[in-house]
Formats: structure tokens, C-alpha cells, sequence
């Protein structure tokens, strides 16, 4: 009786989770991003160098960025008013849309591109900085899995404008303190050159 119990409840719970499971609908994302158009541009390309392009991003990354916008993680009262009534679903589904888009060409200061590359591929010695690439791939696609963003073709500016939040602190929601240690390190002039290079990366 005992075991029959136990079994009918691991059962029950199984059944649970498989109705709670969401399968993110790209078309239903597309949809549902008409109002992020506004800054991020219909396909997740914005024009706007402040405002990030979304287009080609990992799923991953963008669901925990809005997720964090949401619970105060991340801190943008444009983007907290943008995301708190979206629910989970909504947003794995604005996620799929983003990732399943085409990343533009972005421009950048070919001037900062050889300081950028050497500290993107080699780090900086002198302050101990780790190469971006170990995170962020040799190609600049990220991590997926990981949610490490994807940094190619993203605006050097916005790039540049983040790193400084990490400096600063007024971004906090990289796990381990990992990219504020990094930015802590960092010159205004080595996070422009490294957002440069990145920004020309394909």
C-alpha cells in the first residue's frame, strides 16, 4: 500500500512537470516583441549604439536578462516596466524570436582594433585581466549553455557603456563577480578598444 502510494505520487509529480514545461515558440516570441521594436528594431537590430542588439543572441543569455530586469537583478527602469508583466513563458518565447534573427553589421573605430584584439585573444599581464575569449569564444558567438553572450556585431558603444556599469557597480548580475573583476581592471581606453574589436567580430 505503502509503495503503491509512493509510486501513484512520483507519478503524479512527473505529470506535473511535464504540463508545467514551456516549449519556446519563436513565431509566438515575434509576436509578443512588438513592443521592445521601439529601441531593439523589429528583427533585434537597433539602430540606437546605446540600445543592444538582440538579433542572434543566445536564448539563454536573454532569458536571464529579463528575468533579472524583473526581479531587480538588473537594474533599467525602462526595461524593469518593460518585463513585469511578461511571464516566464513570454519571455522564453521573446528569447527564441531574438536568437532565431540575424545579427547586422556594427561599426567601430578601426584605430582601437589591434589593442582590442590583443587584449580579447591574450588578456592584459600587467593587471591580470584573462582573455575575453575564454567566456566568450575565439569567434565572439559566447557560450550558450553557459548564457555567456554572444559580443559579435554588438554595438561598441553599448558594449563600452556595460563594461563601465560593471566598473562601477551599478551592473551586478554577473555571477561571481566575474565581469566586475574584469572591468575593475580595466582602462576607459582598453574597454573602448576591446568593444571595438568585438563589435567587428563575424
Amino acid at each position: 500500500m505503502k509503495i503503491s502510494y509512493i509510486g501513484a505520487t512520483i507519478i503524479g509529480l512527473a505529470s506535473m512537470a511535464l504540463i508545467n514545461v514551456h516549449a519556446a515558440d519563436a513565431k509566438a516570441g515575434q509576436e509578443k516583441s512588438v513592443a521592445c521594436a521601439g529601441c531593439h528594431g523589429v528583427d533585434g537590430n537597433s539602430v540606437n549604439p546605446i540600445w543592444p542588439r538582440l538579433a542572434g543572441q543566445h536564448a539563454s543569455y536573454l532569458v536571464k536578462q529579463m528575468k533579472d530586469f524583473k526581479v531587480g537583478n538588473r537594474v533599467d527602469s525602462t526595461m524593469q516596466a518593460m518585463v513585469a508583466a511578461l511571464s516566464d513563458s513570454d519571455i522564453a518565447d521573446i528569447a527564441a524570436y531574438y536568437a532565431s534573427q540575424k545579427p547586422a553589421t556594427a561599426s567601430f573605430d578601426a584605430s582601437l582594433l589591434a589593442q582590442g584584439e590583443n587584449i580579447y585573444r591574450g588578456g592584459i599581464s600587467e593587471t591580470s585581466v584573462a582573455a575575453c575569449m575564454g567566456c566568450h569564444s575565439p569567434s565572439g558567438k559566447g557560450n550558450g549553455p553557459a548564457a555567456y553572450p554572444s559580443l559579435n556585431g554588438q554595438h561598441a558603444e553599448y558594449i563600452t557603456i556595460q563594461l563601465s556599469k560593471f566598473k562601477d557597480g551599478s551592473r551586478a548580475n554577473d555571477a561571481g563577480k566575474m565581469m566586475r573583476n574584469v572591468a575593475n581592471r580595466m582602462s576607459d581606453k582598453e574597454m573602448k578598444s576591446v568593444s571595438a574589436y568585438v563589435a567587428g567580430l563575424k
